[in-house]
């Protein structure tokens, strides 16, 4: 195989390719310049506080804020609750400047606040061992009266024995996941499992399956949707539908269906060294992982999950997923879809930059959106070690891909504003390439079972903001990585801010275009 030159000019070598030169090679090294291209705009153009910022609220000296959770008050004021126990009611959070906010204690004594939520005059947090309600009877700012709502399952003490819990669903539920024992064992009653916490305070044991959970929330349509974390079982980490009566993949805590008969018996415990699509061909219970998170790439401990229903408050995506992750200081986007009645879709790097772990998110009701951090003891990229943050949109829509969904032969993109027209027809504009993950009970995975689909052709939609790429094989199982190097903007001839997608294919659609 011939290689350009490095005496001519890099615009003469890719001019002067030798005839004989192998295809693929001039595709691959269009394809590189063009993406060595777009990160060097992006580092001197476009910058994210163009579209998004982010100020950072100051915390008193006296208070150590590992915000686990965050839930809207009213008015101008948010709770936000510690690990260490505090829940804490912050006023003046919409003003300008942040500093002018102010911290009050609203309650203390409590085991690791990993979820609240409001109802009426209620404020409800999820502690290790139990569901709690509390009330400001007085109104001097803090509870006086607390009440357990339901402490059905069991804690050893074990340091990794977290409990996180959602929002109320329509029926008036509160749902909780549980992590194991050590993230590895099921040492006492529904360590591993999702429990949903009646209106009434009876529990419901509701999915099996889980190892480490680091947030849960509902997409637009009601659906309960958590995240959990690389490790046994877990290839990488990854966002899962918690579907009533379903197995979230991890056999470890399957010990504790002897204990109820809400949803029948014992699943098959999966093969390990399988892949979780061939395993869940086998065993009906499985449900697969909606939205594989890319280790290193999209980050390394998946947390806070929160939906965008602020009608436009926030940017264009309104109706995905948010989805926080701790290591990298990172809030991610999910765009959602389903197939055969199955959930996949796509994950896309989204905001960076924040102060410390993201753990915790929430919306206010002008748009903006709280995030919470810690560096919970394992340090994080943002190298605080807790934040209270707010994100603003600008206004100003960034150059992004919108969706992406799958077709019975390649996906169809969307695009925040009309695409170039030439550059995105052009199959040399795209990279993609795919892999797995092993389904073990050993410690997560690399990338496995790598290919790389020959994209065939990229028609344009007249109105330049869709693109359907038809490719010669699409991999059930497989997360299907796409980068976009060679798009550009037909309003500004700027590349795509994010250029990358991480699409999760568990069925492959009927629709062919």
């Amino acid at each position: 195989m011939r290689t350009p030159t490095t005496s001519q000019p890099y615009t003469s070598k890719m001019n002067n390719f030798n005839s004989t030169v192998d295809t693929h090679w001039k595709h691959a090294c269009y394809a590189s310049a063009l993406w060595l291209l777009c990160a060097s705009f992006q580092l001197k153009g476009q910058q994210q506080s163009d579209f998004y910022q982010t100020e950072s609220f100051p915390i008193p000296e006296d208070i150590v804020l590992e915000a686990g959770a965050i839930e809207w008050m009213g008015e101008d004021q948010l709770l936000v609750s510690t690990r260490l126990g505090d829940i804490y009611l912050v006023e003046g959070v919409l003003g300008d400047p942040p500093s002018e906010s102010r911290f009050q204690r609203y309650a203390s004594g409590l085991h690791e606040v990993l979820g609240l939520a409001k109802k009426d005059d209620w404020v409800y947090c999820i502690q290790r061992c139990e569901l709690t309600r509390m009330k400001d009877e007085d109104g001097d700012g803090r509870a006086d009266l607390f009440e357990t709502i339901n402490a059905d399952w069991g804690i050893t003490g074990d340091y990794h024995e977290y409990a996180f819990s959602s929002k109320f669903d329509r029926e008036g539920n509160i749902w909780v996941v549980l992590c194991l024992t050590g993230s590895f064992t099921s040492e006492i009653d529904y360590r591993g499992w999702c429990l949903r916490i009646t209106p009434d305070g009876q529990m419901l044991p509701t999915c099996s399956g889980i190892r480490s959970p680091g947030g849960i929330g509902a997409n637009a349509l009601g659906d309960m949707f958590y995240t959990d974390n690389q490790g046994v079982w877990n290839g990488t980490c990854g966002l899962k539908h918690l579907k009533p009566g379903g197995f979230m993949g991890n056999p470890s805590g399957n010990r504790w269906y002897e204990k109820t008969d809400l949803l029948g018996k014992r699943p098959q415990d999966p093969i390990s060294g399988s892949r979780m699509h061939l395993e869940a061909e086998k065993i009906p219970e499985l449900v697969p992982t909606a939205v594989y998170f890319p280790y290193n790439k999209m980050g390394q401990s998946a947390s806070g999950i929160i939906c965008d229903q602020t009608d436009g408050k926030f940017g264009p995506f309104t109706g995905q997923l948010l989805v926080c992750d701790q290591t990298h200081s990172t809030v991610m986007r999910v765009d959602l879809e389903q197939v055969n009645g199955v959930y996949q879709g796509a994950c896309f790097p989204f905001l960076k930059g924040y102060d410390s772990g993201n753990l915790s998110v929430a919306f206010a009701p002008d748009g903006s959106l709280f995030v919470g951090g810690t560096d919970r003891g394992w340090g994080a990229r943002g190298g605080k070690p807790f934040s209270l943050q707010r994100t603003r949109w600008t206004g100003k829509t960034p150059f992004e891909i919108h969706t992406m969904h799958a077709l019975g032969d390649g996906f169809e993109l969307t695009f925040t504003q009309p695409i170039d027209r030439a550059s995105a027809a052009m199959v040399q504009s795209y990279q993609m390439e795919t892999y797995t993950y092993i389904y073990q009970s050993s410690y997560g995975s690399p990338e496995v079972d790598a290919t790389q689909p020959k994209i065939q052709s990229a028609l344009v939609s007249e109105d330049g903001l869709k693109v359907t790429l038809k490719l010669d094989s699409l991999q059930i199982g497989h997360v299907h990585e796409l980068k976009c190097p060679g798009i550009r903007s037909a309003r500004s001839g700027e590349p795509l801010f994010n250029p990358a997608a991480y699409y999760t294919l568990n069925q492959i659609p009927n629709e062919i275009r």
